[in-house]
């Protein structure tokens, strides 16, 4: 800022930015035990589907419905791979925050 300028307010610029749609929930869904413990095999395609009530294990937004491979597990997490462009991506995400595809 320079000389003599007012100081507004500046707009966030966060990981969750623009996310207000995307991180809310409608009413009546909650979330299960059923949901924090779903189990994967390897080579299971899932998406990546954030649940909003559950900040633990959640990827950045950029993922947000991305279709996926599970390759492993590490702890209660699942490590997921995918293509994003010509780049190969890992990530490690709680199975709250994947959704099975048939």
């Amino acid at each position: 800022m320079g000389k003599g300028r007012s100081k507004m307010a500046q707009k966030s610029s966060g990981p969750q930015q623009g996310a207000r749609k995307t991180l809310s929930k409608d009413s009546g869904q909650s979330t299960t035990i059923n949901d924090r413990i779903k189990q994967f095999e390897e080579g299971e395609k899932v998406k990546i589907k954030i649940n909003p009530s559950v900040q633990d294990g959640r990827v950045h937004m950029r993922y947000h419905g991305r279709v996926a491979e599970v390759v492993g597990k590490r702890g209660d997490a699942y490590q997921v791979e995918f293509k994003d462009g010509d780049k190969n991506k890992t990530l490690f995400v709680k199975p709250v925050h994947l959704m099975r595809i048939n």
